[in-house]
């Protein structure tokens, strides 16, 4: 009784953390039918190895993800995305399991100490010092540290690892912060260097440029760069500024579509609150609006958002305006510093024409080799499945085979039981000499030997 009484507990133990986990506002309410396309999908037989419709999964992301089920749908995505991706990514150097991790030491442990109140210090599972939640916290942050000791440990991955504790236990939430890290890229963006940070507020500078030429104007008219406001967005995937719910969305489209979603989340949210924007004529008004105002969006926005995400493509400009960004830096580098303000503007407005028609040349071989590789996935495909229906044209032949040479070895074995010898191709064979008698039915012939 005492142990089941502790089980007991446990259970509700377990069913009271799940409940305080995800305390928050649900945005895109799953309606009952999606909810059982996912409980289909997740209860698979072998899941991890069938690749299912993109446009299925798609669609389901879409229409909402169950709370009580996010974690698991997490990983569920994540196979996915393993089993789509055609060059795999590099791996941690270091093999070795969470537990073991758990059992070292880390230099960068005052730092995590230092920020486990402030993640989500409102938050019921994060509020408590050294509670449940900081303390599976510091866990997953101090394994990071030591799996990953280039990256080590950085200001704003206590947020994303935050996020995955809220839904599912530590290991799990281990395995799902290297998927997002090392498969995703997301790791890239926090080593010490911090190049691909200022690529990335190059790109979204970019992309403002190209959607909402007006308020990019605006914000250059005032000096403002996207790393004045975005940088938070980027390092946290807006967990640090945005209400719970919207971000819990927006990890939905990262796991299904990677760091891309980051950006058009960023477009989305600058371009929807643009009229507010233009309405502020300072620096500080500005910036003070979209780290502020902007965050604090209603049910109603946040879906709209999430909404547009789920309808944006922007792969090949942000490949681009990469490519852009680098050459840009070895003109800079090349310029010789005898040129005045004016040589200088007018050399990069010629490198950047240059660019341009780089840029559209490397769309065009880009649509065409996708264009090339879609058409050998599709020969491909065809090739397997005529393999399969040949595979089974084989078998059903060999069944039939099979079935054949049972009947021709009793049609053997009753022709020898009537005294009719055939060779094996068949063939009748002389009959000795003997006279005829009849069968014991009296309705045919018996050849019956010699002296019988």
């Amino acid at each position: 009784m005492e142990t089941e009484n502790q089980k007991l507990q446990a259970t509700e133990s377990d069913l009271q953390n799940k409940r305080l986990k995800l305390d928050y506002d649900e945005i895109t309410p799953c309606l009952k039918e999606v909810t059982l396309v996912w409980e289909k999908m997740l209860g698979t037989p072998a899941r991890a190895k069938v690749k299912f419709d993109t446009e299925t999964i798609h669609a389901a992301v879409a229409q909402g993800v169950p709370r009580q089920h996010r974690g698991e749908i997490w990983k569920f995505l994540s196979e996915q995305y393993l089993l789509r991706q055609t060059v795999p990514s590099r791996p941690p150097a270091n093999p070795t399991p969470y537990k073991e991790l758990l059992k070292q030491l880390t230099s960068q442990q005052h730092a995590i100490l230092i920020d486990l109140g402030r993640t989500f210090p409102t938050h019921p599972y994060f509020q408590a010092q050294l509670g449940a939640g900081q303390l599976s916290l510091y866990n997953l942050l101090k394994a990071y540290s030591l799996l990953d000791p280039e990256v080590g440990y950085c200001q704003g991955l206590s947020f994303i690892a935050g996020v995955l504790l809220l839904h599912m236990g530590e290991e799990d939430a281990f395995n799902m912060l290297k998927f997002l890290m090392y498969d995703v890229g997301l790791r890239k963006q926090y080593r010490p260097d911090m190049i691909i940070l200022q690529i990335q507020m190059y790109q979204l500078s970019r992309l403002l440029h190209d959607y909402h030429r007006d308020l990019y104007v605006h914000l250059e008219q005032q000096e403002i760069g996207p790393s004045l406001y975005a940088t938070p967005w980027f390092l946290t995937a807006f967990a640090s500024h945005f209400p719970l719910g919207f971000v819990a969305r927006v990890f939905d489209m990262l796991f299904l579509q990677g760091s891309e979603v980051i950006f058009k989340v960023a477009l989305s949210l600058l371009g929807s609150h643009k009229p507010l924007i233009l309405q502020h004529e300072s620096l500080e008004s500005i910036v003070d609006f979209i780290k502020t105002t902007l965050p604090n969006l209603g049910l109603v926005q946040m879906e709209k958002t999430i909404n547009q995400v789920c309808q944006m493509d922007m792969s090949k400009q942000l490949q681009a305006y990469e490519v852009e960004y680098h050459v840009l830096q070895d003109e800079l580098l090349d310029t010789p510093p005898s040129l005045n303000q004016q040589q200088r503007t007018a050399q990069l407005e010629r490198t950047n024409q240059s660019l341009r028609q780089q840029n559209l040349d490397l769309l065009e071989e880009l649509q065409v080799s996708h264009a090339h590789v879609c058409s050998l996935e599709s020969r491909v495909e065809a090739v397997a499945q005529s393999e399969g229906r040949l595979r089974e044209q084989v078998s059903a032949l060999e069944g039939e085979k099979k079935q054949l040479a049972s009947t021709a070895a009793r049609l053997r074995d009753l022709l020898t039981g009537l005294g009719i010898h055939t060779t094996p191709e068949g063939r009748t064979l002389p009959q000795p000499p003997g006279r005829r008698a009849k069968t014991d039915d009296g309705e045919g012939p018996l050849v019956l030997p010699e002296g019988s």
